[in-house]
């Protein structure tokens, strides 16, 4: 009795291809266990971008709340108080009305006078209104009064008019100066001064709109100020 041991016991029973599944599982473990810290770092990374978004909404949200709160009393400016809940500024208003309707009754419903009296209490009963929506301060003698120390909330009533003004008549004299400038060198600049140039002048009055930036321009050029003078 004979006993043959096959050869191919001593090999091992596996032995795994390059493309045998069995080859691909330590692969898939190696992903597998690098994958929690990557996890984490991407948490960590969203956690830390939401960070300054929480931020920004927490600071929205408390300027929302500031910017919605009720602005404090302005009465106690200079003793004055709001035109729209002044006796005296309603007073006035009253006794100009009154004063308008009793010379209405003087004419015709129809004629001309009274037809340009209506007109002036309309427009004396629309001026009261504006002033009270205004947010305009009244003194004990129920008229309006400016408040020009700086402000915020009154702005409107002298800063922004006064910019407006300062531009306005900084244009008119830049244009005239321009003009001024570009007849100079005419034979007869005073007869254009005289009779003005109106295509000459409307391409001014256009090109002065600008007159700040015209102004620092020449400035710095050494061009605003004659130098004879």
């Amino acid at each position: 009795m004979s006993l043959t041991i096959p050869t191919n016991l001593s090999k091992p029973l596996l032995k795994p291809k390059p493309t045998s599944p069995l080859a691909s599982k330590p692969r898939v473990s190696m992903i597998q266990c690098s994958s929690a810290p990557q996890t984490s770092t991407t948490t960590t990374e969203k956690s830390s971008g939401a960070q300054p978004l929480q931020a920004f909404s927490a600071a929205l949200a408390l300027s929302s709340i500031l910017l919605s709160a009720p602005l404090p009393a302005v009465a106690d400016i200079s003793g004055l108080t709001p035109c729209k809940d002044s006796k005296q500024f309603a007073k006035r208003e009253k006794q100009q009305i009154k004063k308008l309707e009793s010379s209405l009754k003087l004419y015709a419903p129809d004629s001309a006078p009274a037809l340009a009296i209506n007109a002036t209490i309309e427009k004396t009963k629309r001026r009261f209104d504006n002033y009270g929506k205004q947010g305009l301060l009244c003194g004990s003698d129920g008229l309006p009064h400016l408040i020009v120390s700086g402000d915020q909330r009154h702005w409107g009533e002298f800063i922004t008019p006064g910019i407006l003004f300062l531009y306005i008549a900084g244009w008119i004299g830049w244009v005239g100066r321009s003009y001024l400038i570009a007849i100079r060198g005419e034979k007869k600049p005073t007869q254009k001064e005289i009779i003005i140039d109106v295509p000459l002048a409307s391409r001014l009055v256009f090109r002065g709109f600008i007159w700040p930036v015209a102004a620092y321009r020449e400035f710095v050029n050494g061009d605003l100020v004659a130098k004879d003078v």
